[in-house]
């Protein structure tokens, strides 16, 4: 959809502008109109991680004049695969000084805004007011409902991508588009999938360069807003498949059903992940990783159970574990394998999936069963730093 300029032009360039932004100033498209719009934009990346990363480079690069980052998040050396925008010498420190002064060192003009904290329901529309748009690529429903409602109240665009394995999504949400035609998330996911069946990058993976075809997509789309170029996203999803190499585009029409939006609730609860932390603390039995050390030590008659895929116990397991996959942990003969006397305690890499398991198992009559709290990653933490995280 053809959409008019989202910013008004800045007053104007310096002669070190005119350089660096020549490129941009011979597309008859751009010109020095649109490099003054880009100038004088405010764009709010939530997330500097796969997604972030890409977009905030190429915005930085663009001349877009400030770069507002939510983050609150350490850089860890397993970031590195796909969040370019951080290096070996950024391991430890906080995501968003990091992309800063990635940013700077691309591009001294850029203004950097750094809100480290978490994006939730108190301080979203504080901190999107402040913007002209909204990038998102953060890697969970819940943030994207956030956004996706503080963007419907604030009246801002939201740029929005999703990437998982080898696949990404892309598009435009804006309710309030000038011409008419507004849609938001909602109209794309009406309803948060069951926690269970939204698993996240960490734990299913994620082809690194994805984050740089489905991050430009964003980049661009955020360009195109500001300066009123091309046709934009809105309305329709991009589909990328980088396997076989092929874009779809699927037309979006507004859910007919759906609800207006008229506060902020608790996304945690919309998603359905409140209410198993809750459980979680209640009724779940877990174990810690010293608590299994003890156990383990003491020669106490247990099954440790590895829940995980089989690809990443071939990455890290723990010496002693049998490996039944959650997907097989019902399956009869699997069933039969597991002591009906002796506890059982179920581990996955974050403690999540094995929660699941557990909870399945005490369905199926089986009382004795615990889970690692924090999974492998708390037994690498706390017990044997030797084996690699990952």
């Amino acid at each position: 959809m053809k959409l008019p300029p989202l910013v008004e032009p800045a007053a104007e360039l310096s002669a070190e502008e005119i350089a660096r932004y020549s490129r941009h100033l011979l597309l008859p498209d751009v010109g020095l109109d649109g490099q003054k719009r880009l100038k004088n934009a405010k764009v709010l990346a939530v997330g500097a991680g796969g997604l972030g990363s890409p977009v905030l480079l190429y915005l930085a690069a663009a001349g877009v004049g400030t770069l507002g980052i939510v983050e609150f998040d350490l850089v860890d050396e397993s970031n590195l695969q796909r969040q370019i925008i951080h290096g070996v010498s950024d391991i430890g420190r906080p995501k968003g000084e990091s992309a800063r002064d990635a940013i700077h060192e691309i591009n001294p003009h850029i203004a950097v805004r750094l809100h480290s904290e978490r994006l939730d329901s108190a301080n979203a529309l504080e901190i999107i007011a402040q913007y002209d748009l909204v990038v998102d690529g953060t890697d969970n429903f819940a943030t994207r409902y956030l956004v996706n409602d503080a963007c419907v109240l604030a009246g801002k665009p939201y740029v929005w991508g999703s990437i998982y394995r080898f696949e990404g999504q892309a598009s435009v949400f804006w309710e309030n588009a000038p011409e008419g035609a507004g849609l938001n998330y909602r109209d794309l996911y009406p309803e948060p999938p069951p926690p269970h069946l939204a698993p996240s990058c960490s734990e299913g993976g994620v082809l690194g360069v994805l984050c740089a075809s489905i991050g430009s997509i964003m980049a661009t789309e955020a360009i195109k807003l500001i300066t009123g170029l091309g046709e934009s996203l809105l309305g329709r999803l991009a589909v990328y498949d980088a396997l076989e190499m092929s874009f779809r585009f699927i037309k979006l029409r507004r859910d007919p059903q759906r609800r207006a939006i008229t506060e902020l609730v608790d996304y945690q609860a919309f998603c359905g992940l409140a209410t198993a932390v809750q459980d979680d603390n209640d009724s779940v039995p877990s174990i810690d990783a010293h608590e299994l050390k003890r156990w383990r030590d003491s020669a106490r008659d247990f099954q440790l159970i590895d829940v995980r895929d089989a690809l990443e116990r071939d990455i890290v397991r723990i010496p002693g574990s049998q490996h039944i996959p959650a997907h097989r942990l019902l399956d009869r003969d699997m069933l039969d394998s597991l002591s009906s006397n002796a506890p059982i305690v179920l581990h996955c890499k974050s403690g999540v999936r094995s929660q699941r398991a557990l909870q399945s198992l005490r369905e199926c009559g089986f009382d004795n069963v615990h889970h690692l709290d924090g999974g492998i990653l708390a037994w690498i933490r706390d017990v044997d730093p030797s084996l690699p995280s990952y």
